[in-house]
């Protein structure tokens, strides 16, 4: 069972991903580079005042290695599920890696109930934006939740 201090772990280990996610993206940051700088230096650590929250370390890198070894398998199921018009490419980049975690998660992490993934995701767009964001990829990742578990919408 997943305890309340686990569950705040797991929720600033996405966080951390997709700022590592984010990272890599725009800077070219190498996935063994990125993992060894935020396990060392950021995850739980301060950092010129800021205080990073203490994350579950697998966790994260679990998510940061899996988005980027499944990211050919993801990418495509995003595209699909994104509005007609819209490609990846025109995306934000921040908003590129919490699709992408997100939809790694519905994937991969089947024990994960798809509720606490949708919330999740949808807490950090609204953390990183002002606008509708968040119900992008509310929406982004409910369809892809109904097509790869099969789930009801809600």
């Amino acid at each position: 069972m997943t305890t309340e201090k686990t569950a705040n772990q797991r929720g600033a280990a996405r966080l951390a991903a997709v700022q590592a996610l984010y990272q890599m993206d725009l800077a070219g940051t190498a996935l063994a580079d990125v993992l060894a700088e935020y396990e060392v230096y950021r995850l739980g650590k301060e950092i010129d005042g800021d205080v990073y929250l203490k994350a579950d370390p697998a966790w994260f890198r679990a998510i940061v290695t899996g988005v980027v070894k499944d990211q050919k398998m993801l990418d495509p199921k995003i595209s699909d599920a994104i509005s007609e018009g819209w490609t990846l490419a025109r995306l934000d980049s921040t908003l590129r890696a919490i699709l992408r975690a997100g939809v790694f998660e519905i994937t991969k992490k089947p024990d994960v109930p798809t509720a606490v993934i949708v919330t999740e995701y949808v807490e950090i767009a609204t953390a990183f934006f002002e606008g509708d964001e968040g119900k992008l990829v509310n929406a982004v990742l409910d369809r892809i939740a109904r097509r790869e578990r099969g789930e009801k919408k809600a």
